[in-house]
């Protein structure tokens, strides 16, 4: 075995038993901040109204916009009159409203096109009566896109906001 081959082994190896730690985010540390964590419900299943895994899977964590919009769709709309609903029964929660884009144009346009999107979901959720002191926006542009390739299968799923809780009123 030449000694690139024994490198490479060995750091294969270190990668997989990093990725193996079922404690990897502080669930044995008593916070209950992070996934599997046991505060606030973070560490909930789907079936578990107060959860985030609920949020997520049942009331829907993202909406999706069209080419070049940042008006909500009624589609949108009813996503977001769940989540406030939620909001609402789940005070202890706060979110961090994500702005994305697709792929098309340019890094500062996306930007400023993610921006006004996670702004239009912000305002929508304080207009359905969740403080804006327990919301923030952030904008990724075309930087994190969920899906990878070049046709409008992938654009359509990377126009999106997604709203991403976390434990404690305050972001």
């Amino acid at each position: 075995m030449t000694p690139i081959s024994k490198t490479l082994m060995v750091v294969a190896a270190l990668a997989v038993a990093g990725c193996s730690n079922p404690d990897r985010f502080g669930s044995g540390s008593g916070a209950g901040m992070g996934a599997g964590g046991s505060g606030f419900g973070m560490d909930g299943v789907a079936s578990d109204p107060r959860s985030v895994a609920y949020f997520n899977q049942t009331v829907g964590d993202r909406v999706l916009f069209a080419v070049d919009q940042s008006t909500l769709s009624d589609t949108a709309r009813a996503t977001l009159d769940g989540q406030a609903r939620w909001l609402m029964d789940n005070p202890e929660y706060s979110a961090t409203i994500e702005g994305h884009a697709d792929e098309q144009g340019t890094r500062e346009y996306n930007l400023a096109l993610g921006a006004r999107r996670a702004n239009a979901v912000q305002e929508y959720l304080v207009s359905r009566g969740v403080s804006s002191a327990r919301l923030r926006t952030v904008s990724y542009g075309k930087e994190r896109p969920i899906e990878i390739c070049s046709n409008e299968a992938c654009y359509s799923q990377n126009r999106r906001s997604v709203t991403v809780l976390a434990a404690g009123a305050g972001v």
